[in-house]
């Protein structure tokens, strides 16, 4: 299956990355969002993507926009890409809509980071049809996507996920479906335990991070990709492993929770563990 229309929900930094692999690859995109501002803003973030890719030698700007196009509601697709807010009840209402409407053949897939699968799946009528195809950001830049099939999910899908994302230059590396399957389970504790280490002046945000980028070959330190992840979506990630778990250590760090309430949620909006201009 080649997934030649993909309908990709949610425009945040997450979605606009999907949809520009997506249209990059030669396939039609339709996005959609509920707030119409969050679609306009995608369309901007991926001309400026394309333009830095262009810049290097690569990439048709004009020629891949083009290939998006933003939609009011659902469409009918071949591929259902979800990447709204990290809510199960948001994201099993969308699956449930999306199940209405996309054709019986289609596959259904979730961007979600935590999120257990098969959750979503028991929402729809096509259980065998739903699979985690979980992207990293930036996304035209990362070259993972980890893929999470439940219980229910057909090898027929699962193969065909996994074809898609090497065909999208990526490289799909298989989870099984439990909370935060492995990326955010190994990754939301470290980020966690480096906010602890913040609330408890152990050290200054700069420092705990240069100890990580340049003790553990880092690329980012901790408290900066907890601000470009988003602290809203940490906080979310956070509770699920919590509650799926059911381990203490997985709880959000209390310093976390304040700076969400503050609506410091990290470099969308503007302020973080760091300012950002």
């Amino acid at each position: 299956m080649r997934f030649g229309h993909v309908l990709v929900v949610g425009a945040g930094q997450m979605g606009s990355g999907i949809a520009q692999v997506m249209a990059v690859s030669g396939r039609r995109v339709s996005l959609h969002d509920e707030v119409p501002e969050a679609t306009e803003r995608a369309l901007e973030t991926m001309g400026r993507s394309l333009e830095k890719i262009a810049e290097k030698g690569g990439g048709d700007v004009a020629g891949v926009l083009e290939r998006v196009e933003i939609v009011p509601d659902l469409v009918p697709a071949d591929l259902m890409v979800e990447a709204v807010v990290e809510n199960a009840d948001v994201k099993k209402e969308l699956f449930l809509q999306a199940d209405k409407i996309l054709p019986a053949e289609a596959i259904l897939a979730s961007n979600t980071s935590s999120i257990p699968i098969a959750s979503l799946a028991a929402a729809t009528n096509r259980p065998t049809q739903v699979i985690g195809m979980h992207f990293f950001n930036p996304v035209p830049v990362l070259k993972l996507v980890e893929v999470i099939s439940s219980v229910r999910t057909s090898e027929e899908t699962r193969a065909a996920i996994v074809a898609l994302a090497e065909d999208l230059g990526k490289i799909p590396a298989e989870a099984r479906d439990s909370p935060g399957f492995v990326s955010n389970r190994i990754l939301m504790p470290f980020l966690n335990e480096a906010a602890y280490a913040l609330m408890e002046e152990i050290a200054e945000p700069e420092a705990i991070d240069t100890i990580a980028k340049l003790g553990f070959a880092h690329p980012m330190g901790p408290l900066a990709l907890a601000d470009l992840i988003g602290l809203d979506t940490c906080v979310a990630i956070m509770e699920v492993l919590h509650e799926g778990l059911g381990d203490t250590k997985y709880a959000p760090c209390p310093l976390l929770r304040q700076h969400v309430a503050a609506g410091r949620l990290g470099r969308k909006s503007g302020r973080g563990f760091y300012e950002y201009t």
